[in-house]
């Protein structure tokens, strides 16, 4: 059982949607818990949270003004440090597209700086972000985020004797996290037009707190080089605009630069190193510093078949309109009506 009541943690990126629903649980399940350092590169954003989580209610949690991209940073903020959570990112597709060098900057080389700084320091286990899109990317934003994944899976074939792990947690789309369209629908709803890509479009589903639990998961049972992959239902995008506007005209507009029609989590190549481990999936390293037996035996886990992929347009889970209203109300916006 994962216990870190006088433990150390710090999330990179920890201001955006995922680092605000990390810090809730953290010192909701662990009140006790020696530190939380919230690092980022929005000094707005440290201030508006830290009006949340003030000093005199909150004495562990401090304010890190950061890049990822600056390893010297990175290391500095790292001593004494015993988890760290890496959710920064930049993840906007058409926004990286037009800008790749910056992406790159970030997501590859701030990826690379996370693993040198842990490294260095005192860091057990590092459990880094990924996302849908980093499986068979047509996108620059899934290519470095793929890369990514491939540099923290990578990290624990150098660490020598260092016994600290990395892992990775891969997952859809973030039910209400910033920039994703549930909160643009609710927004544009006003103007009586709701912009949809392609009906047949269809993404996974994941709310803040099950990507939460995701990663304290990771931390929690991770023996180093994982890439975890949750069991989700599927939405289609006609359906969200139906939950959230059913009066509004649903215009389409065409696909995005970057975008897929469906998403994948794991591919067909993925299938061969894939196993089912009940709630979740785990795709191992192909190259692991353990034992596959013993992971086998010990997590009583089951291997896919070769040639599986785990796709949002032929998954066999799936919300409704019905249901997407409810987990609006539920983890979204509670006042939210149709």
């Amino acid at each position: 059982m994962l216990d870190l009541t006088g433990k150390s943690i710090l999330i990179t990126g920890g201001t955006g949607s995922l680092g605000k629903a990390l810090t809730a649980t953290i010192f909701k399940r662990w009140p006790n818990v020696k530190r939380l350092v919230i690092l980022s590169r929005d000094e707005q954003k440290q201030f508006q949270m830290a009006q949340e989580y003030t000093p005199e209610k909150y004495p562990q949690i401090r304010f890190f003004i950061g890049d990822v991209r600056d390893e010297e940073r990175l290391r500095r903020a790292f001593k004494g440090i015993d988890f760290v959570i890496h959710a920064a990112a930049m993840k906007h597709v058409p926004i990286a597209e037009y800008n790749p060098s910056e992406c790159v900057k970030t997501n590859i080389n701030g990826a690379q700086n996370v693993i040198n700084a842990a490294l260095d320091t005192e860091v057990s286990h590092v459990v880094a972000l990924s996302t849908d899109k980093a499986a068979a990317p047509i996108n620059l934003y899934g290519a470095t985020k793929l890369t990514s994944d491939k540099l923290f899976i990578a990290a624990n074939n150098i660490r020598g004797q260092n016994p600290i792990k990395f892992s990775v947690v891969r997952y859809g789309n973030v039910m209400g996290s910033n920039g994703s369209v549930i909160p643009f629908f609710i927004n544009k709803k006003k103007e009586g037009v709701l912009p949809i890509t392609v009906e047949s479009m269809t993404r996974f589903n994941i709310s803040l707190q099950g990507g939460v639990d995701m990663v304290l998961h990771a931390l929690e049972t991770a023996w180093g080089g994982e890439l975890f992959v949750p069991k989700i239902p599927s939405y289609n995008i006609l359906d969200i605009a139906k939950a959230i506007g059913p009066e509004c005209e649903h215009r389409v507009i065409g696909i995005r630069p970057g975008e897929k029609i469906h998403e994948e989590m794991i591919t067909t190549s993925d299938s061969f190193f894939t196993y089912d481990l009940g709630k979740y999936y785990a795709i191992v390293p192909q190259t692991p510093t353990w034992s596959i037996s013993d992971f086998v035996s010990h997590f009583n886990a089951q291997k896919v078949p070769d040639g599986f992929s785990y796709n949002s347009g032929n998954n066999t889970e799936w919300e409704t309109v019905e249901s997407l209203r409810a987990l609006i109300v539920e983890h979204v916006d509670p006042g939210f009506t149709v």
